[in-house]
């Protein structure tokens, strides 16, 4: 989905209501504003930061590496 909005005169926009909807955004809620180049991409900030990241990793390393890795630290 996109959405045109407008830099309003004091720097602001207003985020579309499809898109506060689909973040699940509420009033008070904190946005992470990424800029690649000249690209910008506006993100929910996590609640919790341990439970964004959960699972990032998976997959990179072959089964049962890090038993492997934590038993040679014994």
């Amino acid at each position: 989905m996109v959405k045109e909005v407008t830099l309003s005169s004091k720097h602001q926009i207003v985020v579309p209501r499809e898109s506060r909807v689909a973040l699940g955004l509420r009033p008070g809620d904190k946005l992470l504003v990424l800029t690649l180049g000249e690209q910008v991409i506006v993100l929910r900030k996590p609640r919790r930061h341990a439970e964004a990241s959960r699972g990032i990793a998976r997959g990179l390393y072959p089964k049962r590496y890090l038993a492997r890795e934590r038993s040679a630290w014994r």
